[in-house]
């Protein structure tokens, strides 16, 4: 296969299959595990509101998780909780337990 089909096969197989993001990870902030369900983020921001310290909108305006975290986890617990789709998943980092949404 020449250089131009490996190109456009690439490209149609990152089309069909895009990287993970970095923004679709969960992120352990203290002990807690954080991810943003990108899906379901509408924009709404009252995560930043709450945790700016952790969380900013992107170019699309989806929220995502700052990997340097500067709140408290009971900020981003209230964070999480104020998002009016449910789109931050909080669990507990040691037992695994999802602790929001409930």
């Amino acid at each position: 296969m020449d250089d131009a089909n490996s190109s456009a096969q690439a490209d149609q197989n990152q089309q069909q299959n895009p990287p993970a993001s970095s923004d679709d990870k969960e992120v352990t902030i203290g002990k807690y595990k954080v991810k943003v369900v990108r899906n379901a983020c509408i924009s709404a921001a009252s995560c930043v509101a709450l945790a700016a310290g952790t969380f900013k909108l992107d170019d699309e305006s989806k929220a995502v998780i700052l990997e340097d975290s500067q709140d408290s986890e009971e900020a981003i617990l209230m964070a999480a909780q104020s998002c009016p789709t449910k789109a931050i998943i909080i669990t507990d980092a040691e037992t695994g337990k999802q602790v929001w949404p409930e």
